[in-house]
């Protein structure tokens, strides 16, 4: 009986090792593009608003105290050149990224309520 428990944990082990080696090689579709409507949709389901280059010059110009800039590149980035004053918070464009840095943002975000806060 020990053996034949022994085979099957085997093959189990076998049988998993397999699914995880086809999971992690399998083909993939390429990504979709993202389309200015997705951008459209993603921003009026998540409750926020677009605001052109245009708009934002303007009131960077007008009253940049009133203003938080957000840059979410990745810190290289940030270092290479940024919109002065912005604070640098990489986000990762996953929703994996984006649940974990939750509390952080609310943090950072938590003393600017008044201001309008952008994100690039």
């Amino acid at each position: 009986m020990k053996v034949k428990t022994q085979v099957l944990l085997a093959l189990a082990a076998v049988a998993l090792t397999l699914g995880v080696l086809w999971h992690t090689h399998r083909p993939l579709p390429p990504p979709k593009e993202a389309t200015w409507e997705d951008v459209r949709a993603e921003a009026q389901g998540g409750g926020y608003r677009l605001m052109s280059t245009a708009e934002l010059a303007g009131r960077y110009l007008k009253e940049p105290q009133n203003l938080l800039l957000v840059d979410t590149r990745q810190d290289w980035e940030y270092r290479t050149g940024h919109i002065k004053g912005a604070v640098n918070f990489p986000l990762e464009p996953t929703w994996w990224g984006r649940w974990r840095a939750q509390g952080p943002l609310a943090a950072l975000l938590e003393p600017d309520k008044e201001r309008l806060v952008v994100f690039y």
